[in-house]
């Protein structure tokens, strides 16, 4: 049963907190609504910060055809403002973004280097938008499907110069940047070799997930500086700390592999029951509080080529981003930013055609076997199909949509550089025009 303490959330999205998620069961969409949000509150109280790592146009409007049909608008699409992002980083040998300085670009408003998480090009630490906003002595909270330590996370509340130092991010929310609660996968990273923490070491995986902390066990660590450590979906419901740190999987909360090689997105805890324990916590903070929300699994199934668990993750932010409406409706004082850090896979979507096929069929390559078409796909509420096309399995440097709402939205309705995200949100949390 769901607390009554939910008492903000609306029927559809109890529900779905309820049942969970499922690839069929999500099929709602937007309504058009804006309640009222837009530019003309002062001050953004609270900040949700969504990230659909990997997000693209393609992405979107794949999800919203599989979702609600061409007529049907996905809850991410409802929201008043819609613009969108360049993601270009200053990588000295890269021309196109990864998510460490994606993410960062949106944390700081500062342009590093791929794999920088929130240091500048100089391995500076440069300030972060949950730091800014403890600043302003709100709450702040990270919840991801991916581990909490890697990129994205990572960005908002940690500063390392490379990315892979998942140990070190975890040591920093702890010690120094310390978020209220702390949701998502990547327990290998908080438990040192030998101590297999919740959830059992698996050498055998195809990439080994295994205990790999080599500065202590972090899990006790935060005990120790007052967080309830929680594993299971019954002690997430049931903890009432206001200091929360939950680690659901060895690493990612999926599996993310090609069509019918592993492949799985089946969360021990889904993203919208994360989002709404992460908001009954930081609501409790008279003063608001600042939240970044990620999934983590577009991206991750796209470097597969895998378009219908990518569409499933799809589906999996958009049931989140209804949670979070819901929210907003009684909580008029909240900006809402929903983002991509960067396009992955190169995704196009095609009329069914057999003679359309770009890649090699009777090829034995296993990298040009998982780029050809996948699909077809049913348009919801149609008799049509479309199919998905992939030019990469790695990061393009197409720029990616933003939808807002919210106080000082309607500065992000434009052509726009990652980093004037930052600006516009730090000015909403500050009530600067």
């Amino acid at each position: 049963m769901l607390s009554s303490r939910h008492a903000w959330l609306g029927a559809g999205s109890a529900a779905v907190l309820a049942a969970g998620l499922t690839a069929s069961g999500i099929a709602g969409g937007g309504d058009g609504r804006d309640n009222g949000h837009g530019g003309g509150r002062a001050v953004a109280k609270n900040v949700i910060f969504m990230v659909g790592d990997g997000l693209s146009i393609a992405a979107r409007d794949a999800t919203r055809l599989a979702t609600v049909g061409k007529d049907g608008q996905l809850q991410m699409d409802s929201l008043r403002y819609a613009g969108w992002t360049h993601t270009d980083s200053l990588d000295p040998e890269e021309a196109v973004t990864d998510s460490a300085a994606g993410a960062t670009a949106f944390a700081t408003g500062v342009r590093s280097y791929n794999g920088a998480v929130s240091v500048d090009v100089d391995g500076n630490s440069v300030k972060t938008l949950l730091e800014h906003a403890k600043d302003l002595r709100k709450a702040t909270g990270l919840v991801t499907t991916a581990q909490v330590t890697d990129a994205t996370p990572a960005a908002f509340g940690s500063h390392v110069p490379d990315r892979g130092a998942q140990s070190e991010i975890a040591r920093q929310f702890i010690e120094v940047t310390q978020p209220d609660v702390i949701l998502g996968g990547g327990e290998d990273w908080w438990y040192p070799v030998g101590d297999p923490g919740a959830y059992p070491d698996d050498p055998a995986d195809p990439r080994p997930e295994v205990s790999k902390s080599t500065i202590g066990n972090l899990v006790e660590l935060a005990e120790g500086r007052g967080y309830d450590y929680v594993s299971t979906p019954a002690e997430l419901a049931a903890t009432q700390s206001d200091k929360v740190l939950g680690l659901f999987a060895n690493e990612e909360m999926f599996e993310q592999f090609p069509e019918g090689q592993g492949d799985e997105y089946a969360p021990v805890v889904p993203l919208t029951t994360m989002t709404a324990k992460a908001l009954d916590v930081l609501s409790r903070d008279r003063q608001g509080f600042f939240l970044l929300v990620e999934e983590e699994a577009i991206d991750e199934f796209a470097h597969a080529n895998n378009a219908g668990r990518t569409i499933q993750a799809g589906q999996a932010l958009d049931a989140t981003v209804a949670l979070v409406r819901e929210y907003v409706a009684q909580h008029p004082d909240t900006l809402v930013v929903i983002v991509g850090d960067h396009e992955t896979g190169g995704m196009a979507i095609e009329n069914v055609s057999a003679t359309d096929e770009s890649g090699d069929p009777d090829s034995t390559d296993p990298a040009v076997l998982q780029s050809l078409e996948d699909g077809p796909f049913p348009i919801a509420n149609s008799d049509l199909e479309f199919t998905v096309d992939w030019t990469t399995g790695g990061h393009t440097g197409a720029a990616t949509p933003l939808t807002a709402e919210g106080p000082r939205a309607e500065r992000l309705a434009r052509a726009q550089d990652n980093t004037d995200v930052f600006t516009v949100v730090l000015d909403a949390m500050r009530g600067r025009r």
